[in-house]
């Protein structure tokens, strides 16, 4: 893995902490198939080199999802991801909903991956929480951090979700808040409205549009 090289490098600097961050919250949010034993060893791994309370937030979801059995695991991640609207890790969901714009933000994030000299994920959708994480923390930090920031207020809005739901989830998702800039007032209230209200639609004259890469089995209908 390129991030765990690099840690031989500058490993305290700001820019490196959040990359590890973010690698690590990547890799727990992933589906938990056959590779989430190494997946959570190689959490452990950046733990190791992770400072403050970020690294109890990552290691909260770490000490739970070890003490899951495997189906547990998988049926309870199908059952939070994509079963609640509200938890959905499809960041465009919540800025486009169901319209026709969702293709157009859907084409930015795989333009940003394109431009970084790297192809969007085939077996993925471009904007699903865990590819961006995984962008910003091996590829290009800073045009990674600036998807991340964008769309702040529907991770703010996942978290909000994983929250209410006491999933083990939720702790990896706030880690990942902490390294984004503080949120506004106006920030706030359009989450708070997000939240109860659901993503823009429309009525009338929606024409499907084709997605960038194929999205993963369970993404929200479009």
């Amino acid at each position: 893995m390129r991030l765990r090289s690099a840690l031989r490098e500058r490993p305290g600097t700001r820019t490196m902490q959040d990359r590890l961050v973010w690698q690590a919250a990547s890799l727990l949010l992933a589906y938990p198939d056959d590779g989430q034993a190494e997946r959570l060893d190689i959490v452990d791994e950046l733990l190791g080199h992770i400072n403050g309370p970020v690294a109890e937030l990552l290691e909260k979801t770490v000490t739970a999802l070890r003490a899951r059995e495997p189906m547990a695991a998988a049926v309870d991640y199908v059952e939070t991801f994509d079963m609640r609207r509200r938890a959905t890790m499809y960041l465009t969901y919540w800025t486009a909903g169901d319209t026709r714009n969702r293709g157009r933000e859907m084409l930015a994030f795989a333009s940003a991956y394109r431009a970084a000299g790297v192809q969007p994920p085939r077996t993925e959708a471009p904007d699903h929480l865990p590819v961006v994480l995984e962008f910003a923390a091996t590829v290009d930090p800073e045009a990674g951090r600036r998807l991340l920031t964008e769309h702040r207020v529907p991770i703010d809005v996942l978290r909000g979700a994983l929250a209410e739901a006491n999933s083990p989830y939720e702790p990896t998702v706030a880690a990942v808040c902490a390294t984004l800039p503080a949120v506004t007032d106006q920030e706030v209230r359009r989450a708070e409205r997000l939240a109860k209200a659901g993503p823009p639609a429309e009525s009338v004259g929606l024409q499907p549009f084709t997605l960038t890469v194929p999205p993963r089995k369970g993404t929200p209908s479009v």
